[in-house]
This record gives C-alpha cells, structure tokens and sequence, in this order.
C-alpha cells in the first residue's frame, strides 16, 4: 500500500465492507483498515482524501451521497478506532463517476464499490 501510495499518489483499498445503501463500516473491515492505520501512523506528515465510490445501480445522486457518507465513516473509523489525527483525513466521494471495472456484472460492480486513498497537499 506504501510503494503504492509513493508511486502513484493514490491506491484503492478493498477489504473496507458496508451493508448495501448503508455507510456504517462493517466489522470485518478492521484487517484493512488496519493497514491504513499503519501506513498513517508510519508517516507523521501523511495525509489523504479518503475517496468513496459506488457502483452504478440506483440513482447517481443517491450514490454520490452515500459514497461521501462512506468516505467520511471510513476517516471517522481510523481517527475513533486508531487515533489518528482527524486533520490528516477528509472523505469525498464521487459515487460512480471513476470506475475501474465495468458495471454491466457482479465482478465488476464489485471492483468498483472501493475506498481510493489519495494523497493530499
């Protein structure tokens, strides 16, 4: 995730789970969010967009809604859960507007229900 985040200036994290339509972070989230937190933590000066994307099945104003609800409880998660600094992390979310995949089936729409972490300024 590091070499990524060096590399590219943005890396997806997969492994972060909500129940459809819904923003709460799910349990079996926590091995990576735990990686975010130990990258965070290994660099002091790091901070980064939290970035939420959505399929495109349902509305696009309700994805770029609940994206940014995500992208939020995925910083609100690593900041109550990890400590760390609320400062470092803001949440965007673009909903289905980037995807990686094709969402004309379940494999694809799934690549594209993601968490970016970008590096910010």
């Amino acid at each position: 995730m590091s070499n990524d985040l060096r590399a590219t200036g943005h890396v997806a994290v997969y492994g972060i789970y909500f129940d459809t339509g819904k923003a709460v972070v799910k349990p079996e989230s926590k091995p990576a969010l735990d990686e975010v937190a130990k990258l965070l933590k290994g660099d002091p000066n790091l901070k980064l967009w939290v970035v939420g994307h959505t399929d495109w099945v349902g509305k696009v104003d309700d994805n770029m809604r609940l994206a940014q609800a995500r992208a939020e409880a995925v910083a609100a998660e690593l900041v109550s859960a990890h400590g760390i600094a609320a400062a470092r992390l803001k949440g965007y979310g673009v909903g289905p507007l980037a995807p990686v995949a094709g969402n004309e089936d379940d494999a694809g729409r799934a690549k594209n229900r993601r968490v970016d972490l970008v590096k910010a300024p």
